[in-house]
């Protein structure tokens, strides 16, 4: 009776199993068709999404190379980072006001703002932080000398410098600096084997030439762009000695004293400034012509300093064509005044004296002859070749320091009014200058060469004399070389003018400021001219 039983429950659960088991087998069979077919699916969608396109493949590196990339690999390990820093001097009352100038003061170092100087500002506390500003150099010798800008390390503490391709810090020792041309020699120990740069003759440069700069503007190392050459001889702004070559290389804050170079790798310059309104690069920027530093170079190198020679002569600048014409020469330097005991009054040079050459050689402009002087080594001599009154001179000079020249000068700047006691003339001839004029007064006489002259009261708006730019309170005290001694002389000279005739005025004019103790106003004897205009 319970062996049936028995039977029965094996069976059920053989059957149990055997359903169990084809379940298990059924879904097992299930995923792997699912996942077959969901694989299928994808490689099919892959395959169709852009049946017609081509796998791209990277090809075996090949190196093009042209000049630039020559030159760039050239001259990488001869230019130079430099940082330097520095903590800004504090001044008493800024420093006071919250958030007021922590002292560096901007306007005394302009390049530092274009050439990775320190921004304004501060935090206004007693304590000034430490600051570092940047710019470029590049080796000259393989000792280790190195040229920069003048600006990128006056004023500092430390100068560091590091070389393409190795991260040490080298310190730099400033060997000297000139101002006037923006110029420093520094040097640095390395204990490795330097490569100096090759040096061009700048005389060569001609405008469209390509060149490079190479530099760490932004302090990004080893940077290097290409332009051509825009410009040569562009005058410095307020430096006698400072005549550029313009190009449109990008040139960008921390260029600055990086070198600009031929299309040879020869450095035709140093990069020294930009023209801007954006603080960044604006395709304007400015290369120190490399003559003019090679001379620096050796002065420094030499001495420690640079030393130029003067033969103790003012002028005014921008002399006008007109001017020269009046005054019966096409060309040449006129002497407002010469420096007591310098080389020019012992030679017996005066006033209105018209320098046309030095040593055989013509004389564009004030800027050329100061250049010329400046070249020539203290102590030896000098022949200018000299119109006085429509004479031709020679004179032989000695050749001076400049800084002993203009050293003992005794003049102080300043303006002492002087009151207009007489009433002005009105002019009552067929030429008119458009000015009312009054005899000069004892006080004014004596700021005069030769104590005479006639005062301009009165300057018409828009007329011949306002477009010459004569002034209010200008001492009149010669026309076309006629001495002006008194209004009749003036009117003389009207009465044989005629309309396009080239007129000069030589003007005697106080210089702006107030007194500072002793001494005579600081005066300047100016020629302002032009063409008569037709009635």
């Amino acid at each position: 009776m319970k062996l049936p039983n028995s039977r029965l429950l094996v069976k059920m659960r053989e059957q149990k199993l055997l359903s169990t088991t084809l379940l298990l087998l059924t879904l097992s069979i299930g995923i792997v068709i699912g996942t077959l077919i969901n694989t299928g699916v994808n490689a099919q969608r892959a395959g169709t999404a852009a049946p017609d396109a081509t796998p791209l493949s990277i090809p075996k590196a090949v190196q093009i190379g042209n000049e630039f990339s020559k030159l760039a690999k050239q001259l990488d390990p001869s230019v130079v980072n430099i940082t330097a820093d520095y903590v800004p001097k504090l001044q008493e009352g800024k420093n006071k006001q919250k958030g007021g100038d922590d002292g560096d003061d901007d306007s005394n170092d302009l390049f530092r703002r274009f050439f990775g100087g320190p921004g304004g500002g501060g935090d206004g506390s007693p304590q000034a932080q430490r600051r570092e500003q940047s710019g470029t150099g590049f080796i000259v010798d393989k000792n280790g000398y190195i040229v920069t800008n003048h600006h990128v390390v006056d004023g500092v503490d430390r100068i560091k410098v590091k070389l393409h391709g190795d991260e040490t810090e080298y310190r730099a020792r400033l060997i000297g600096m000139d101002r006037e041309t923006d110029l420093a020699v520094i040097k640095i120990d390395a204990k490795r084997a330097l490569a100096p740069v090759t040096i061009a003759n700048s005389e060569g440069v001609q405008v469209g030439d390509w060149v490079v700069a190479i530099g760490s503007p932004f302090g990004l190392e080893a940077s290097v762009t290409a332009g051509i050459v825009s410009a040569i001889d562009r005058p410095g702004i307020g430096q006698q000695f400072q005549r550029f070559i313009q190009t449109d290389a990008a040139i960008n804050p921390g260029n600055s004293g990086g070198p600009l170079l031929n299309i040879k790798g020869e450095v035709v310059g140093v990069n020294t400034m930009i023209a801007t309104q954006s603080g960044g690069s604006q395709g304007i920027g400015f290369a120190l012509p490399v003559n003019t530093v090679v001379r620096v170079y050796n002065d420094i190198i030499k001495d420690g300093r640079v030393t130029r020679g003067s033969i103790g002569i003012s002028w005014a600048p921008g002399t006008k064509p007109e001017t020269l014409k009046a005054l019966g020469v096409d060309h040449g330097v006129i002497v407002s005044e010469v420096t007591k005991g310098g080389p020019a009054e012992k030679a017996g040079m005066k006033g209105e004296d018209i320098v046309l050459g030095i040593n055989g050689q013509s004389i564009r402009n004030g800027d050329d002859l100061v250049g010329r002087v400046a070249d020539l080594p203290v102590g030896s001599t000098a022949t200018l070749n000299v119109d006085r009154d429509g004479k031709k001179m020679d004179f032989t000079l000695t050749i001076m320091d400049r800084t002993k020249v203009f050293a003992s000068d005794p003049r102080v700047v300043g303006e002492k009014a002087v009151p207009d006691t007489n009433n002005g003339k009105e002019e009552a001839t067929q030429v008119k200058f458009g000015i009312s004029i009054r005899q000069a007064s004892e006080e004014e006489k004596e700021l005069t060469p030769d104590k005479h002259g006639i005062t301009v009261s009165k300057v018409e708006s828009g007329s011949f004399a306002d477009d010459i730019g004569l002034l209010e309170k200008d001492i009149i005290v010669g026309i076309n070389r006629t001495p002006i001694a008194s209004v009749e002389d003036i009117r003389g000279v009207q009465s044989k003018l005629k309309p396009g005739d080239a007129v000069a005025f030589r003007v005697v004019r106080r210089l702006p400021g107030g007194p500072r103790g002793k001494g005579a106003p600081r005066t300047t004897t100016m020629f302002l001219s032009g063409t008569l205009p037709q009635n």
